[in-house]
């Protein structure tokens, strides 16, 4: 008589450039049920709070994609965004990425100087029409230096220059800030900022440091950047009496987190803990004998508050086995092995153009899958 089948749960993250969370878990799927037909599966994409993460929960939750025509990364365009929204659990969830992410730009206007997180603001405006319990902001894939002070402007919050006129849109007038003053009649719920960072808002380790490079900072607009946060952030002690400087955190998506806790009240928490709570994961979890996650790229990062990170918290009181598969893998044997997976898999081949990498994404994922079933699923 046979036993009861292998049961897998399959829960990634998206392959950046290749496939959103979704498909992965898909490909994986399929590939798994070609070698072995008899498995139990069950797939949940995953996020950890950046790009996607919207997808991952609208999957899991069965919720709908609210559509809008919002500013973009530069004040000078619209583009069509939206957010999420769960009608049962009166929730809205905003990822800025589809507003004020760096995607949406040429790498030629890539300059935190001038982006502005506006059309987030716009979005969350949107969803308070809605009157939500609870509002998640996933502030992942930003294109802004801004504080969040473009994003409070879109909600009716007023920040005022030395002649008491408004300042302009962009990371290059946070300098310029010497007043604030509140809307009126803007109330928040429970306002949630997914974040995968732990950064500051400032110095070494903050939002203009170490992610303005990444979106076009120069050394000196970095500078700029910085000392801007710094002083919007005394600002905002000064008048507001919210202290946002040294939060760990503070400093995801070019301080819109910061501006979020100043400006709407928010407090912040680790997103792929949130997203595995919202998808209902660890109940699927029950009883399986594998958990295969994956990404673009499984490195150290990984396993600080990403995707991997968090299934691997999730799965062990559970006691499955952690298979991850990734574009490319770059931690040693040791490091995978003393963070609890068990076995880690690259589908790309090294050295191999990026070009070529994107192209062959999905198959190189399903040979991977095909593999791991042949070799660590037994018949």
């Amino acid at each position: 008589m046979k036993g009861k089948p292998l049961k897998i749960v399959i829960a990634t993250d998206s392959f950046k450039g290749v496939m959103s969370a979704r498909q992965a878990c898909a490909v994986i799927r399929d590939a798994l049920l070609s070698v072995r037909p008899d498995l139990d599966v069950s797939i949940k994409p995953m996020a950890d709070g950046g790009e996607g993460t919207a997808s991952a929960l609208i999957a899991a939750r069965n919720g709908i994609w609210m559509r809008a025509v919002v500013m973009g990364p530069l004040p000078d365009r619209t583009v069509e965004a939206g957010y999420a929204w769960f009608e049962k659990d009166r929730m809205a969830l905003v990822e800025m990425a589809s507003a004020s992410g760096l995607p949406l730009l040429k790498l030629s206007e890539y300059n935190p100087l001038k982006t502005t997180t506006y059309g987030t603001g716009e979005l969350i405006a949107r969803s308070l029409a809605r009157i939500p319990e609870r509002i998640l902001l996933a502030v992942g894939g930003s294109a802004t230096v801004d504080g969040g002070v473009g994003a409070a402007m879109a909600l009716g919050w007023r920040f005022l220059d030395k002649q008491g006129a408004p300042i302009g849109l962009g990371g290059e007038h946070l300098e310029a800030i010497r007043d604030i003053e509140p809307p009126e009649g803007v109330s928040f719920s429970e306002v949630e900022v997914l974040c995968d960072v732990d950064n500051p808002l400032c110095g070494e380790h903050g939002a203009a440091q170490v992610f303005g490079p990444q979106k076009g900072a120069t050394p000196e607009m970095v500078r700029r950047l910085d000392d801007g946060l710094k002083h919007m952030a005394q600002i905002v002690r000064d008048r507001l009496g919210v202290e946002i400087e040294n939060v760990p955190g503070a400093g995801a998506a070019g301080g819109l987190a910061a501006g979020a806790m100043a400006f709407m009240n928010a407090r912040l928490v680790a997103g792929i803990e949130t997203v595995i709570s919202a998808s209902g994961l660890e109940r699927v979890i029950e009883g399986a004998d594998w958990v295969i996650t994956g990404e673009g790229r499984f490195d150290s990062q990984s396993l600080r508050g990403k995707v991997v990170s968090g299934i691997v918290q999730s799965t062990r009181p559970a006691g499955a086995k952690v298979a991850v598969m990734a574009g490319s893998v770059q931690v040693s044997e040791q490091e995978m092995r003393d963070s609890g997976v068990e076995i880690a898999l690259p589908t790309g081949k090294p050295d191999m153009p990026m070009e070529e990498v994107l192209k062959r994404g999905r198959q190189d994922l399903y040979e991977t899958a095909r593999l791991f079933a042949r070799e660590y699923l037994g018949e």
